[in-house]
């Protein structure tokens, strides 16, 4: 868990940086959560955390920050959790990033680089969040998702100012980067090389302390290592799900109200005659004439357009009356008398002459009240039945908010409650690998989760055809477990602990040894423990490369290999200290390049990486050149607010 955190925080100063308050606001904004932003630095009172030059990030920014940080991490893992993220530094991680960003606003404004207000109202109008039913930015949906969340124009605005400039600055010193191809061919040699070595394993379970712990020492390494024995939320939900069959049936449509659709609908039901036609419009009779000679000569429509250089319309369905009201009276004559697939007689509208060819007729004969009757009162059953199912659901809502339980209302639809087995966050059953909570509660384990207790709701989980009430029965919060309840967990954990220890310091002595000279069988036969045979190992980059994009778990000490010099040797640490590695790799045979696209495209990828490095370096000489002072004492109290430790002063 601990590792998952440093890779969803890491950042760099780069592109990443200067665009992500911008991406953020979009994604906020998509998903309905941007709480994050409330606070922005210098927009905000509160006790200063940070001062970069003249502007300060205040605590509750860096507080809404993490926050949001971490539910940018449990996206990808549902039961993170705030005290985790705070025992692996992410709040000091999110700190560097807003410094960062701050940095380079206020260098940008004293530069004199800033972002109009038309570039933020471009910025703005691009939020899906912003936007309306018809996929255009609404001035109702901004102003409403704004008060939803206790926002200003003001706030949002400055926000996106500091994303824009940051852009401005980092995107030139990235732009054009271009890696030599002398250096290029180097590196492209790397993708195809062979390499050679031995890995020796250092098993931390040969090197356990063969006594158990003393209560005393028990009680310390429990202390010392609270956050690897952090169970996580646990909930019980209780659910019930229903379709419309639940509900009572609508009485059946009366011939008054089948009558008075028809009647609404009369258009739908009269005889239709309609064309669907692709045309041609030209400037003068003589260029129709002379187009139509040609289709007649044998050319298709298509293709004498587009020797002239214009080209066909294909249109859909029109009918006489259309025809008359878009063109002229003329044109809708001719295209009326023409036969399926043949052109129309050329006649003239305020457009030009068109030539036009009838793709398709569409002819229906008028229908009577007494056809369509079966089909109306069909229509119209479903449509109560639906209405009926929309009013039950509201009234659901109704004696939910009015105090009913979950089991009086369930009863009241006659069916039946279930209940779920204490899960996480990612839908699996507490202590039970493999196990996971019924696919039902999945469209819904996100909100069960941030409910309180019976609070119960109704939910769509099928789309149209299953709903769901549910609520939230019991919830064991995130934390410690109590050390008398795992005392045999944690003896485990220290034994694997102190083998650990001791297996990393026998690594480092044989390490010390080879590269004294030593060699490696004999320095591990003076470790004195019974150890795995040395494997040896010739891997080309090519082969590891296909294993990790199949999603293949490549060991680690064989990552590490692809990452030496040619006759080194270092240590590797084994996932879960499990153990430790020594690995000395021999033999770097790089491949042959004879192919000038290789290395070319070789120099573009890492031109890219070049810029990406330029701007990193710019972002930490500004970061400097603006001066930045933290205040420690602030920072903690944020860290211990947010850990359940304290309060933010």
């Amino acid at each position: 868990m601990l590792t998952f955190f440093r890779s969803m925080l890491k950042s760099k100063i780069g592109a990443a940086v200067a665009l992500i308050m911008l991406v953020v606001i979009a994604l906020a904004f998509a998903s309905g959560d941007i709480a994050g932003l409330s606070s922005s630095a210098g927009l905000g009172g509160g006790t200063k955390v940070a001062t970069v030059g003249k502007e300060s990030i205040d605590a509750p920014q860096l507080t809404q920050s993490a926050r949001a940080a971490l539910e940018r991490v449990k996206r990808n893992q549902p039961t993170a959790t705030m005290k985790l993220m705070v025992a692996e530094g992410g709040v000091e991680q999110v700190l560097d990033d807003l410094i960062d960003r701050t940095a380079l606003f206020v260098f940008g404004k004293q530069q004199g680089v800033v972002a109009g207000d038309r570039l933020i109202d471009s910025e703005i109008t691009q939020i899906p969040g912003f936007m309306g039913v018809d996929g255009k930015f609404s001035q109702d949906t901004f102003r409403q998702a704004l008060a939803q969340q206790g926002l200003t124009e003001k706030v949002l605005r400055e926000d996106i100012a500091q994303g824009l400039v940051s852009q401005q600055l980092l995107v030139p010193a990235q732009y054009g980067a271009v890696m030599s191809k002398d250096a290029a061919r180097r590196y492209a040699s790397l993708l195809g090389e062979s390499r050679t070595g031995t890995i020796a394993a250092f098993p931390s379970s040969a090197f356990m302390p063969e006594k158990d712990p003393t209560d005393i020492e028990i009680q310390a390494f429990y202390k010392d290592h609270i956050n690897e024995f952090i169970r996580p939320e646990r909930r019980v939900i209780r659910y019930a799900t229903f379709g419309e069959d639940a509900i009572k049936a609508p009485a059946a449509p009366t011939d008054k109200e089948i009558a008075a659709r028809y009647d609404a609908n009369k258009a739908q039901y009269a005889a239709q005659d309609k064309r669907r036609i692709t045309q041609l419009i030209v400037p003068t009779e003589a260029a129709a004439k002379a187009i139509v000679a040609e289709v007649n000569g044998g050319k298709s429509l298509e293709a004498a357009a587009k020797e002239k250089g214009l080209s066909a319309a294909r249109l859909e369905f029109f009918s006489k009356t259309d025809l008359s009201e878009q063109f002229s009276p003329a044109v809708a004559d001719a295209v009326f008398a023409a036969d399926t697939g043949k052109l129309a007689v050329p006649q003239k509208s305020p457009l030009g002459w068109h030539v036009i060819r009838v793709e398709e007729k569409q002819e229906k004969p008028a229908r009577t009240l007494a056809e369509v009757k079966d089909e109306l009162a069909k229509q119209i059953e479903q449509e109560k039945r639906r209405a009926a199912f929309t009013d039950e659901l509201a009234s659901l809502e109704d004696k939910f908010a009015d105090g009913a339980n979950l089991i009086e209302v369930a009863k009241s639809l006659g069916i039946e409650v279930q209940t779920t087995a204490p899960i996480t966050a990612d839908g699996q059953v507490y202590l039970k690998p493999g196990e996971k909570a019924p696919d039902v509660i999945a469209p819904v384990l996100k909100t069960a989760f941030s409910m309180e207790e019976e609070q119960p709701q109704v939910a769509e989980v099928e789309r149209g055809k299953t709903f769901m009430i549910y609520d939230v029965s019991e919830i064991d919060a995130s934390a410690p477990a109590p050390l008398k309840e795992i005392k045999d967990d944690v003896k485990v954990a220290w034994s694997m602990d102190k083998g650990s220890q001791a297996a990393k310091a026998a690594a480092l002595k044989v390490q010390a040894e080879v590269k004294k000279g030593t060699a490696l069988e004999k320095a591990m036969a003076s470790v004195g423990k019974r150890l795995p045979p040395i494997q040896p190992v010739t891997m080309s980059r090519p082969t590891l490369t296909a294993a990790i994009q199949n999603g293949r778990q490549v060991p680690a000490p064989i990552s590490l290999m692809f990452h030496m010099a040619e006759n080194t040797v270092k240590v590797q640490a084994a996932p879960q200290e499990r153990g430790w590695f020594v690995v000395a790799l021999k033999k770097i045979d790089p491949a042959k390049i004879d192919s000038d696209d290789l290395v070319a495209n070789t120099q573009k990828e890492l031109g890219q990486q070049l810029g990406q490095a330029y701007a990193d370096a710019l972002g930490k000489a500004i970061r400097k050149d603006v001066g930045v002072t933290k205040n420690a004492a602030a920072i903690k109290a944020v860290r211990d607010e947010l850990a359940g430790t304290g309060s933010a002063q």
